[in-house]
């Protein structure tokens, strides 16, 4: 069955970069679309970066756009998003997330497919 596993997160200081990556296993078909989420204590989980993995089309949340890049790598099955000039408010779990169906999107309804997280604290 399809996995998705996080890493790369981690505790860092205003200002600082982190990046994280979500490897795919188990996949017969390349997904058509991943994302990234984040999920803050008592708060909804939001989208955060979204990448169609066969052209690298990309689309960011109004908090990420200029700080975070959302990358793939389809040789290793691998998205990754680059989060420069981090800010206290960024601290939440992230999750990544892959759909075949419909269209990339800042909500989760188009993923079928969720990591477990990464945690990623900005002090």
């Amino acid at each position: 069955h399809v996995q998705l596993v996080e890493s790369g997160g981690g505790s860092v200081q205003a200002g600082g970069s982190l990046r994280l990556s979500c490897v795919v296993s188990g996949a017969t078909i390349r997904p058509k679309f991943m994302a990234w989420f984040c999920q803050a204590p008592g708060k909804e989980r939001e989208g955060v970066s979204c990448i169609y993995t066969l052209d690298g089309t990309t689309y960011y949340a109004d908090s990420a756009k200029g700080r975070f890049t959302i990358s793939r790598d389809n040789a290793v099955n691998t998205v990754y998003l680059q989060m420069n000039a981090l800010k206290p408010e960024d601290t939440a779990m992230y999750y990544c997330a892959a759909g075949n169906f419909g269209t990339c999107a800042m909500n989760s309804d188009p993923y079928y497919y969720w990591g477990q997280g990464t945690q990623v604290t900005v002090s």
